[in-house]
């Protein structure tokens, strides 16, 4: 008998089955893995990035055109555009002496802003003809290429 419990202990101990404290991944395991997910990231951050950039700029045009539809329903209840003095913010409340002002056109002062936190910048044509909208990009200068390009309608 003691022979077979002999022989049991030392079957157990060669088994290459892991249970107990020694289940688990190995440090080398850990590394591998750890290096494949830094590879993968590597590879996709660039793109991800280059995405998040255009997303900003499309978004500025698409505010841009939504202050322009909102500005040709204040020139047809006001009969002209908003002054320069008066700028975007006479979308969302009633400027001085707009007896004909029939908004809120815009829903809050969020929509006044580009998508990188500065206010748009607005111009009243001298002939009463149009408007001019226009965001500076992404540096907040004028000119400039890529994202830093000056988005207008």
């Amino acid at each position: 008998m003691r022979k077979s419990r002999r022989e049991a202990a030392l079957r157990q101990k060669r088994s290459p089955d892991r249970s107990g404290s020694e289940a688990g991944f190995t440090l080398v395991e850990l590394l591998v893995v750890l290096a494949i997910i830094a590879l993968i990231a590597t590879l996709a951050a660039p793109q991800v990035l280059k995405y998040l950039g255009s997303s900003r700029t499309s978004a500025s045009k698409a505010q841009i055109n939504n202050l322009e539809s909102a500005l040709e329903l204040y020139y047809l209840d006001n009969g002209r555009y908003p002054s320069d003095e008066e700028g975007l913010p006479a979308l969302v409340s009633a400027p001085q002496g707009a007896a004909h002002w029939n908004g809120p056109y815009l829903k809050g002062n969020a929509g006044l802003q580009d998508p990188w936190g500065r206010a748009y910048i607005y111009a009243a044509k001298q002939d009463g003809s149009g408007v001019s909208i226009k965001s500076l990009g992404r540096d907040g200068k004028p000119e400039g290429t890529g994202e830093d390009q000056d988005i207008g309608n």
